[in-house]
């Protein structure tokens, strides 16, 4: 993941050099997500039919080498090009890398295994921003994703050592590659699927407008203001890590409370905060900072519920496929975000305008909210919890 978030902490160098818009901006961070969207359904589905490991090795050395192409990018095109390959080699390692956990854990411990797996994601991209930030300023932002790469080259490098071939469990599944549709009839699989869809749709407008958004909340603070001295991409990365303990701390009350019960909360509370944040840019900086952590702890706190439940309610020869269908849907997500978010600010009246910031966030909270929706509705898991997790608990 050190390569995956060097384009968004980079934004307000490369917007003025490149004369983006906010809608390019949007584009250029979605389409990372759009090349995961193309390549998830056959990557990922391949892994019920061949041994995960060669599906990920494959993928991860894509990501390196279009880490190293993006230092060579110079405008809207380019980029989006660089970034596309980026996404489609993510598409190779990330829902890979689950099933391969998936399939060597105990069904008593899948959960809690998903909950460390999915935050590990978010601890990734921090450190990404963080790197990025750091980078730049001293050597360029070329040298940015030509030293980025080195996080994929090394991840290479340890699953090829590491990680031992390990043939499918079962059968092949008889349907064609791309035969999606006795996942799409199983309702359950379906609801929190889409939820997964709404749910990253927040997770990454955050993720690719923070530091934009931090650095005009900073453009409004009086000068000495207590925090304005941090770099923005400190704080992001600060704000990624606190989905770690969001991640498992959810996964682990709704081991408790059942899932659509605590989804609703927490979707609910993410929104609130997002709504606040958006149309608080000019409130006092500590206190900016501090909704961004919040929010950043909410974001996520719903992750690991949302893919423990695909986990546990796919059908277990079909879970590749299920995964596949999972990240392609959610991912669409993770690609509209950004750009959902980069329109509603042009048209809100540009990036410095404090209403064009909280209608972007609103915006997005309001998408947000048919998470619960499709849990409540098509899941029909209103709130009994499953015998699974009441034996787990």
């Amino acid at each position: 993941m050190a390569a995956s978030a060097t384009f968004p902490a980079l934004v307000p160098v490369l917007q003025p050099a490149w004369a983006l818009s906010n809608t390019e901006v949007g584009w250029v961070s979605g389409v990372y997500y759009g090349g995961y969207v193309i390549g998830v359904p056959i990557l990922v589905s391949l892994t019920d039919r061949m041994d995960a490991r060669r599906v990920y090795l494959f993928s991860m050395a894509l990501g390196a080498v279009a880490a190293l192409g993006f230092a060579l990018a110079g405008g809207f095109w380019s980029a989006s090009l660089w970034r596309c390959l980026q996404g489609i080699g993510l598409a190779g390692t990330y829902m890979p890398g689950l099933k391969a956990l998936t399939d060597r854990l105990p069904a008593t411990s899948q959960s809690r295994g998903v909950a460390f797996y999915t935050s590990s994601f978010g601890v990734g991209t921090s450190l990404s921003f963080l790197f990025a930030g750091e980078i730049a300023p001293a050597l360029g932002w070329r040298w940015a994703f030509i030293l980025s790469a080195l996080g994929p080259a090394v991840a290479l490098i340890l699953a090829a050592i590491f990680l031992k071939s390990r043939p499918p469990n079962g059968t092949k599944p008889a349907m064609g590659l791309l035969d999606f549709r006795p996942v799409l009839r199983n309702r359950k699989v379906l609801a929190y699927t889409l939820t997964y869809c709404v749910h990253n749709a927040e997770v990454f407008a955050l993720r690719s407008w923070v530091v934009a958004y931090l650095v005009f909340s900073t453009s409004l603070q009086a000068a000495g203001t207590a925090g304005t001295a941090i770099r923005a991409t400190v704080i992001a990365t600060l704000t990624g890590l606190m989905g770690m303990p969001g991640s498992i701390l959810g996964n682990e009350v709704a081991r408790k409370f059942g899932r659509p019960r605590v989804l609703l909360v927490v979707m609910s509370l993410s929104a609130a905060v997002a709504v606040t944040l958006g149309f608080g840019a000019a409130l006092p900086y500590p206190l900016v900072i501090l909704l961004v952590l919040v929010y950043g702890f909410l974001v996520v706190a719903d992750s690991a519920t949302i893919t423990s439940g695909v986990v546990e309610f796919a059908d277990p020869e079909l879970r590749g496929m299920t995964m596949a269908v999972h990240a392609m849907i959610g991912f669409i997500g993770s690609t509209l975000g950004p750009i959902i978010f980069g329109i509603t600010l042009d048209l809100g009246g540009g990036g410095h305008s404090r209403f064009a910031w909280g209608l972007s966030y609103a915006v997005i909270a309001v998408i947000l909210m048919l998470g619960p929706l499709f849990i409540y509705t098509l899941g029909h898991d209103r709130i009994a919890v499953s015998s699974k997790e009441r034996s787990l608990s």
